[in-house]
């Protein structure tokens, strides 16, 4: 076990702590033994993955683990469609050793470089009405409870498993998971450049007809530069960037062609961005999405005439984790970022003002306004969640400064 030294901060440089202790364990006995020397000491602790939330839901002043040294995927079942893997395995590891055995990830994002557990633990997703975010997919968890103790949850124990889903650490440190994974399959991409009025006024027809179907929406000319998106040289002001993906067989050749392209999903998926945004992300009932998203295009145009940055739409199917954004109901999801080094919060706190009148709920590795009688009134099964969290850590070893407001 290695002891790691200074200070933690995350990929995009918004979020940093200073621990007490800041740990790497290579093994599940040493994670407990952590675990529980920090609870004796009143430490809170935190598990800080890949930095990959913009939220200070890994900061702590007690005992942050690096769970670099528990990767790697650990078995797989072709017969049941399963994976275990580590805590720290990350989405792009998956793809290959996937492939090899016929499977794949039923669905990701274009950012591969996530720890699955924190990937989880916040329901991240990728973009599809009929696919649900990681968290969907846990299937079985290993956690290391306050006590030191390791609880293992499957689907014999729904209530708890849904609870776990998507924990964001409260429930414990998570050592080891299950994942139901999907037959292989390959895509077809298709990328272009749209009106408003032709991706907006289509939405629930594109949305319904595609496995994916997302766009960016581009309030002035330099916003395509921000994400690596280009135009043909025509003005992309009040455009969309729009991106489908659907399924195909062998038959289709794979192909490199730009915008174009066609081949293994895992291949597909990835895409790299600069870490030059601060992003909040909301997600409305699917059924209100349209309405919501128009509202979000007159804000923007009124509230910041001169921002560059993006709007980008994407959908997500329903899931039963008590603390996901899609719990019960399919979503459109509706991101927004602020650019670093300037004053965005009155713009973001418009926006989640905004998105409130449509029962918005929130990513929980993004920027967002939450509080607690919101979570109690948008998430069906919040109380259900703190009951569980409050039985597994009574002494609130999981919480922080960020998470104690909402789920003490």
């Amino acid at each position: 076990m290695a002891t790691l030294a200074g200070t933690w901060t995350n990929w995009v440089g918004n979020q940093s702590c200073a621990p007490a202790q800041f740990a790497a364990p290579a093994s599940e006995d040493e994670v407990a033994s952590l675990v529980a020397e920090a609870a004796d000491r009143r430490w809170t602790v935190r598990v800080a993955g890949a930095g990959h939330s913009f939220t200070p839901v890994v900061a702590t002043d007690g005992l942050l683990l690096d769970l670099r040294g528990l990767g790697g995927i650990r078995s797989i079942d072709g017969g049941r469609r399963r994976v275990v893997v580590g805590p720290a395995t990350t989405i792009g590891e998956f793809g290959e050793p996937l492939w090899a055995e016929g499977l794949a990830l039923a669905n990701q994002g274009d950012i591969v470089a996530q720890q699955i557990a924190g990937a989880i633990s916040t329901a991240t997703h990728g973009s599809g009405l009929r696919l649900g975010s990681f968290s969907s997919t846990v299937r079985r968890v290993r956690v290391v409870t306050a006590g030191g103790d390791v609880a293992e949850i499957g689907e014999s124990d729904a209530g708890r498993l849904h609870a776990a889903q998507a924990a964001l650490g409260m429930l414990g440190v998570i050592t080891e998971v299950e994942l139901e994974v999907a037959t292989a399959y390959r895509l077809r991409e298709r990328v272009d450049d749209w009106s408003w009025d032709e991706a907006w006024g289509r939405f629930d027809e594109l949305a319904q007809q595609h496995r994916h179907y997302s766009f960016f929406w581009m309030p002035s000319d330099d916003s395509a530069a921000l994400y690596g998106l280009a135009g043909d040289g025509a003005s992309l002001a009040d455009r969309c960037h729009v991106k489908i993906y659907d399924e195909v067989d062998e038959s289709t050749p794979d192909s490199a062609e730009r915008h174009r392209r066609v081949g293994p999903a895992h291949v597909i998926y990835p895409m790299v961005y600069e870490p030059n945004f601060h992003e909040l992300e909301y997600f409305v009932p699917y059924e209100q999405g349209r309405n919501a998203l128009a509202a979000m295009r007159e804000l923007m145009l009124a509230r910041l005439p001169a921002s560059t940055f993006p709007m980008e739409v994407r959908t997500v199917g329903r899931d039963d984790a008590f603390l996901s954004h899609s719990y019960g109901r399919e979503t459109v999801v509706i991101s927004v970022s602020g650019m670093p080094g300037i004053d965005y919060d009155p713009y973001l706190r418009d926006v989640d003002r905004l998105l409130g009148e449509f029962d918005a709920r929130v990513h929980w590795g993004k920027l967002h306004y939450l509080t607690r009688a919101q979570l109690l009134d948008r998430y069906p099964r919040a109380n259900d969640f703190i009951a569980i969290r409050r039985a597994l850590d009574p002494a609130d070893t999981f919480l922080n400064a960020h998470l104690a407001p909402l789920f003490s």
